[in-house]
């Protein structure tokens, strides 16, 4: 142990008080030893630090700090120093505000479109993500402060993620949902991770001995410190034993105790506690040097904000440019529509929001720019409202003009923190307005806002569309200037966009509604599938078009790397993306058709012509191996290609791959979904072969009493009356709220509410309600009214006196 001398000197309530937060932000101190308490803060594309009134969802203004674009942008632009050099700036601006722990970036899969937080995750893709995730917390640990990668694991839901469990195979968690965390570990070297708030296989990640003991500390060395999402412990001696340091936020040390009577019962070694606070130790003292000499509290505003600009112009992503519309030339009448041009959607909503230092929308840069707009027209109501007559007056603007310059998208309350879309359409009162634009004027130029993938069906009514994905406080002025030719965009998009949801391999399974949530596409999520597959899409994982051209030439391979030639073969300078993926040729295990295994951005002026060497590594030819348990590479002859995206393909080899030897993990006749790579309706028995064991029932048992880890949502078939009335009360507040447009607040109904587990009430309370009083709502909960009532009230007052006590 490092601190073995401090930690001598702890009583063990000392140990045990630093094991949960001192209050909603910060870890506890104990001043008698020199342990200063470090602060948290949510941060994947800014600093949320709020001044007041703590809370976990984004309702109280945080202090001002620039809003990068957020993660699934910067995606696009696939560029690691880029990422790197936002880190560095997100690290600035967090030890400007005395902040010791960031709380990103978040890597899960985008497993399925819907997912409400997928603004806040880099790809479909467990390499790019990790490759980009790693690139961050190198930037942001370089101010010596910690990053905190989260939410591992398989934390691919919003609906339900506090008790959901996730049921996934071992080879697809290993090589699909783990390795952009293995990347972010061992090549970030975070120090911090997050638990997720699920449960894998049966039990909450927080307390996995497999994920979090045998992978995160034995397999790859994380020495780092883990924490619980917010209010995601679920047995904090469990979580301890499995290796996490730290529970947020407070319990007001209701869990302290239980961890002193479980090392006083030995059900806990003093040895697993010591451990713990060591690495905590580690942590607090390491992110308090840089804050142990003086340091700078402010930043450059200024700097920042065209540093978050920069980032933007990079990630923008041109997806159709009919008959050369973009850029605009000199002269062109432009109409400006959309009610985004008046009020930009820049982030994503939950406890990522950033309460930007500058905030630039498009009318009011509009003038300074070269394009010469000659009015504007909101055309909709941004949360979705109809109306006619806002049409009819776009209409009448559009018909004066030589080109539409249209804003569109999805607004905050579609996207958030806690729930999942219900489709992935564009509001209709925006496609109304798109066809009846067409009518009067097709000459039309789409601006998207929104922070995942959407349905076109209307793709055919406009001749330009650039999307933007949520890009931050400065990304007005970064999409004039993509749309005027000032800068080439260069992004390139880091998900697929297929035709229509239905076409989605999680279709059937996505999202889990009451118990659990089975992936049975398996390994088969995004490109991966659609590929293998041969399904249709709209917009392929890596797509992404420029104002210049590309050829690639002479491709050569060896056993180390390969190589080409890209040629910049147009009028103007640029970047290009080029994408490294490898199939493997053999059929005796299954697998995508091909899958990305490295990338690099080149700018080339035009006419330029640069060898590009893209290097293999540790991932390029393994799999995991089931049998084994291992990592393993099959002998074989693998396709070597170079690709524009995942469906242009441009350049192709193939290499011997001598392999480890290791025995067959599948019998293939069981397995034909998996093995044909049609796997987006598996039926039950087939996953069951590929899991190894019978899946859990997946439906609530209603004839159960109610307890801890049920949701507020089960209460509609409890046998107490009081709590299948307060159940009615918040579905009707809910659509009441929907019904007179409050739907930021209806959402909120629904995520820290509706789903909410019973533990959750005093998890996220700071111990304002207590387990032991927990206990007394759960009585009337379950027909038990004046039992249950005489409890809380009884566990009420022994709390205040003790209370009182200690003060």
């Amino acid at each position: 142990m490092r601190y073995r001398e401090i930690i001598e000197k702890m009583t063990i309530e000392e140990k045990a008080s630093l094991m949960s937060g001192k209050d909603f932000w910060q870890t506890q101190d104990i001043e008698r030893l020199g342990i200063n308490g470090i602060f948290l803060a949510d941060g994947p594309h800014g600093i949320r630090k709020q001044a007041e009134a703590a809370d976990h969802l984004g309702l109280n203004e945080s202090i001002p700090a620039t809003c990068f674009p957020t993660a699934a942008t910067v995606a696009n632009s696939w560029n690691e120093k880029l990422g790197e050099k936002i880190g560095q700036y997100l690290g600035e601006e967090a030890v400007a505000q005395k902040v010791n722990v960031l709380l990103g970036p978040g890597i899960n899969m985008k497993r399925d479109p819907l997912c409400g937080r997928n603004f806040e995750y880099f790809s479909e893709d467990p390499y790019h993500a990790g490759k980009l995730a790693a690139s961050y917390i190198k930037g942001i640990q370089s101010h010596g402060i910690s990053a905190c990668v989260k939410h591992f694991a398989v934390n691919n839901q919003e609906e339900r993620r506090m008790s959901i469990d996730t049921i996934v195979d071992e080879r697809t968690l290993r090589e699909i949902y783990l390795t952009a965390f293995e990347i972010a570990v061992k090549e970030g070297n975070t120090k911090t991770v997050m638990s997720s708030y699920n449960m894998l296989n049966g039990a909450y990640t927080n307390e996995n001995m497999h994920l979090m003991r045998e992978i995160l500390r034995d397999e790859w060395d994380f020495d780092g410190v883990v924490v619980t999402d917010w209010g995601g412990s679920n047995d904090r001696v469990a979580g301890l034993l499995a290796g996490n340091e730290l529970e947020m936020p407070t319990t007001a040390g209701e869990t302290n105790q239980e961890i002193i009577e479980a090392i006083n019962s030995g059900k806990l070694k003093r040895e697993v506690l010591d451990e713990a606070v060591d690495r905590l130790l580690h942590l607090i003292f390491t992110t308090e040097e840089v804050y142990n000499k003086p340091y700078k509290q402010e930043f450059d505003v200024k700097q920042h904000h065209q540093v978050a600009q920069e980032v933007s112009e990079e990630s923008i992503v041109l997806l159709k440019n009919e008959a050369s519309i973009l850029p605009f030339k000199d002269g062109v009448k432009v109409a400006t529509i959309g009610q985004f041009a008046e009020e930009a959607r820049y982030q994503g909503a939950g406890s990522s929001i950033v309460n930007p230092t500058i905030l630039e929308n498009t009318l009011d840069i509009l003038k300074d720019s070269r394009i010469n707009s000659i009015g504007y027209e909101p055309g909709f109501e941004r949360y979705g409202k109809k109306s006619k007559k806002k049409i009819e007056k776009a209409c009448a603007l559009a018909s004066n003009a030589d080109v539409v310059l249209l804003y569109i998208g999805l607004d905050e309350a579609t996207e958030a923190e806690g729930l999942d879309r219900q489709n992935m359409k564009l509001p209709e009162n925006q496609i109304e307005l798109i066809k009846a634009l067409y009518e009067v004027n097709p000459n039309i130029v789409a601006v998207l806002s929104s922070g995942a993938a959407i349905e076109m069906p209307w793709l055919d009514k406009v001749k330009g569309l650039v999307n933007g994905y949520l890009s931050g406080q400065a990304g007005a002025r970064a999409m004039l200037r993509v749309l005027t030719g000032e800068v080439n965009p260069s992004g390139k998009l880091a998900e697929t966009y297929p035709l229509r949801y239905e076409d989605t391999p999680a279709y059937h399974q996505f999202p889990g509604k009451e118990v659990s949530v089975e992936y049975r596409e398996s390994m088969y999520i995004g490109y991966r599938y659609y590929d293998t597959a041969n399904i249709n899409v709209r917009f392929p994982f890596g797509y992404g078009l420029s104002y210049t051209s590309f050829d690639y030439s002479d491709i050569q391979v060896n056993k180390k790397e390969v190589t080409f030639k890209l040629t910049n073969t147009g009028e103007v300078a640029g970047m290009e993306i080029v994408q490294l993926y490898v199939g493997c040729q053999s059929e005796a295990i299954f697998r995508p058709k091909k899958e990305l295994k490295g990338f690099t951005k080149v700018a080339l002026n035009p006419g330029e012509t640069r060898t590009v060497t893209i290097p293999f590594d540790d991932k390029t030819f393994r799999y995991f191996n089931v049998k084994t348990n291992q990592w393993e590479i099959e002998e074989a002859n693998y396709n070597i290609i170079i690709g524009a995206s995942s469906v242009d393909t441009r350049l192709e080899d193939s290499i011997f791959v001598e392999g480890t030897n290791a025995p067959l993990p599948y019998d293939k006749e069981k397995l034909p979904s998996y093995y044909s790579g049609k796997a987006n309706n598996v039926n039950e028995a087939e996953f069951e072969t590929l899991l190894g064991r019978k899946v859990p029932v997946s439906t609530w048992d209603r004839t159960k009493p109610l307890g801890y880890n049920d949701t507020i949502a089960q209460c509609q078939y409890a046998k107490g009356a009081f709590a299948r009335f307060a159940f009615h009360s918040i579905t009707f507040a809910h659509w009441l709220l929907k019904k007179i447009g409050k739907r930021e607040l209806a959402n909120l109904i629904m995520m820290s509410v509706y789903h909410m587990p019973f533990r959750g009430v005093a998890r996220m309370t700071g111990g304002v309600i207590n387990m032991r009083m927990l206990d007394g709502i759960l009585l009337i909960v379950n027909g038990h009214f004046f039992k249950g009532l005489r409890h809380v009230l009884k566990e009420r007052s022994k709390m205040l006196k003790v209370a009182k006590g200690n003060n």
